[in-house]
């Protein structure tokens, strides 16, 4: 089956070394919940620092400080962390359900 569903290597990736025990995950197979949740989490410290770059940049750059100080930018921080991490967590499931990724 040339779809890569099924047939005999439908456990294993092609890019598997020749005599391996093809431990490889095969492409288009359903993330498990670990690989998910850890995808997630780089994603939300991705949006974190972000935006701890994009609030320096203003500091640097705009026309004074932020309205909140230094406690207050790491608590928005955590909080887009967070909120980019849950968001990444639910879509990565709905995109691969259409598959779009």
């Amino acid at each position: 089956m040339g779809d890569g569903e099924g047939g005999p290597d439908a456990g294993t990736d092609s890019d598997d070394a020749p005599g391996s025990d093809g431990g490889g995950r095969a492409v288009g197979a359903p993330a498990t919940p670990r690989v998910r949740a850890r995808s997630a989490a780089l994603w939300g410290a991705v949006g974190g620092f972000a935006f701890l770059a994009l609030a320096q940049g203003y500091r640097l750059v705009g026309p004074g400080s932020l309205p909140v100080g230094l406690g207050g930018t790491v608590s928005v921080a955590v909080a887009v962390a967070v909120a980019s991490a849950g968001l990444s967590y639910l879509a990565e499931a709905r995109l691969r359900a259409k598959r779009r990724t």
